[in-house]
């Protein structure tokens, strides 16, 4: 039976500003917006709203998809994942319930692209029809991971279910499917696309062959794939540009590792916590990176200065050093 839910933000209650927002930060293209930041400098963004107060338009999303949307001048794009069966309800709370079976019912993979003025359908592609590969956490979804664009064309990747780009005008330009992978007690991915001079980054942290992958954005081949020894993590990958260069930081519960655009390590250091899910970003010229957990004893905060080469990883009686501020 098909379900009518609602896609967190993407239901969309947008207010007359965002309009605003979207010129004076260069448009809001991926997870987080500009600079991963999820922060707008905006001045006139409301501080207060509700079912109808400073609301401009609400639309109803079907399926379910934990996936922001994006916005590029007057379009949004959303991504969401429909089962035509009964979908299991999110539970509230700490999840004790061990591995997790996958779901057996077709589902239906869809992005969508919305007039950001009026909520107007302008059209909906459905990416995949079929069987989902591989299982979910009980508070994940299928459609979690963020869309990336850069104005020309939209970047859908659903984990397990592939990777998908979109010309803004909803043509399919190029698709990419890799073997799926087993996940830790089969919650699932979440980490998000990224975007940087015509290069699209992927992290797929999984329990079985973990990696980090470059495509050229306009056609999809892959440039590069480098192996990553790690497990399961569901932290999108953050693109640090500091004063000496440019790096993509990946934070994961073995180590947090930087790389540079060809694939190659420059450092790392341990210390996160047993789930890694929150995405590093950076200010006044330092990165911040934090994990934590309920249970774990350590809930940890980095902040790295730039320039850092081989292991960095603070001594049990340190908790700075030259490059960990």
């Amino acid at each position: 039976m098909h379900r009518q839910l609602f896609l967190g933000l993407a239901t969309l209650l947008l207010w007359p500003t965002l309009s605003l927002l979207v010129a004076n930060e260069d448009n809001w293209a991926q997870f987080r917006g500009p600079k991963a930041l999820g922060v707008s400098d905006n001045p006139d963004l409301p501080d207060k709203w509700g079912p109808t107060k400073n609301v401009l338009w609400k639309r109803d999303i079907p399926g379910r998809g934990w996936s922001s949307p994006v916005v590029w001048g007057n379009r949004v794009f959303l991504t969401t994942a429909i089962n035509e069966g009964n979908t299991e309800e999110p539970k509230k709370g700490l999840y004790f319930g061990g591995n997790r079976a996958a779901a057996k019912t077709i589902h239906r993979w869809k992005v969508l692209c919305l007039d950001l003025n009026t909520g107007t359908l302008l059209w909906e592609k459905l990416a995949r029809t079929g069987k989902p590969q591989g299982s979910i956490h009980i508070k994940n979804s299928y459609a979690t991971e963020t869309p990336v664009t850069d104005g020309e064309r939209v970047y859908a990747y659903f984990g397990n279910h592939g990777l998908y780009c979109y010309s803004v005008e909803g043509e399919l330009l190029w698709r990419k499917q890799w073997p799926a992978h087993k996940t830790r007690y089969g919650w699932g991915l979440a980490a998000s696309p990224i975007l940087h001079e015509g290069k699209l980054y992927v992290v797929n942290d999984n329990d079985e062959q973990s990696y980090l992958v470059a495509l050229d954005a306009k056609t999809g081949k892959e440039l590069w794939r480098t192996k990553r020894d790690e497990k399961s993590n569901w932290a999108t990958p953050y693109l640090w540009e500091n004063k000496q260069r440019t790096e993509i930081i990946t934070s994961g519960t073995q180590k947090v590792r930087s790389y540079d655009l060809e694939g190659k390590l420059l450092y790392q250091f341990g210390g996160n916590s047993s789930i890694t899910i929150a995405t590093p970003y950076s200010k006044f010229d330092l990165l911040y990176v934090t994990s934590g957990y309920v249970g774990d004893r350590k809930k940890p905060i980095f902040a790295i200065r730039p320039g850092a080469t081989g292991d960095i990883s603070l001594r049990s009686d340190q908790d700075s050093s030259e490059y960990v501020a």
